[in-house]
């Protein structure tokens, strides 16, 4: 976001500027949970608590998704971490992503293996990084061995 300078109206302090974080996930205290089940209730319940819908809309549009029926009772009892036998399958939670639109909630289980959940488009960008990070490496490399090369035997 460009913030306008104080003087001047009309420039932008391009030193203010921040670029956007390429991968979604939750702040780490917004989750703080003692069981992993209990980290997924508290995201779920962000979501729901966030996404603008109240829960028998994001139930409704789990069941059209599904075309199977969700209920807010269902919900409720996936949010309580007292229900232990109420956990969330891989389906429904695919489901409560699309209803509640928080892509936050894909990052909890790849962050358990030092993965992130990003934006497609940034992934190229990453590998052309990688390549260019690999050409550095190579190049060293070679000039490493050019020297070795000079040297006389």
């Amino acid at each position: 976001m460009m913030v306008r300078d104080r003087r001047d109206g009309l420039t932008l302090d391009l030193l203010a500027w921040e670029p956007p974080e390429p991968s979604v996930r939750f702040e780490p205290s917004q989750v703080r949970g003692a069981t992993l089940k209990a980290k997924l209730c508290r995201a779920m319940a962000i979501a729901l608590d966030e996404c603008g819908k109240d829960r028998d809309q994001v139930a409704a549009e789990m069941s059209e998704y599904l075309d199977e029926t969700v209920t807010k009772a269902m919900l409720d009892a996936y949010l309580s971490e007292a229900r232990g036998n109420h956990n969330i399958n891989v389906v429904r939670f695919a489901a409560l992503v699309h209803a509640t639109g928080d892509f936050r909630l894909l990052s909890l289980i790849p962050e358990l293996f030092g993965f992130a959940v990003m934006d497609d488009r940034y992934v190229a960008l990453i590998r052309a990084q990688q390549m260019r990070d690999k050409a550095a490496e190579l190049a060293r490399l070679a000039d490493a061995e050019e020297r070795r090369a000079r040297v006389p035997r």
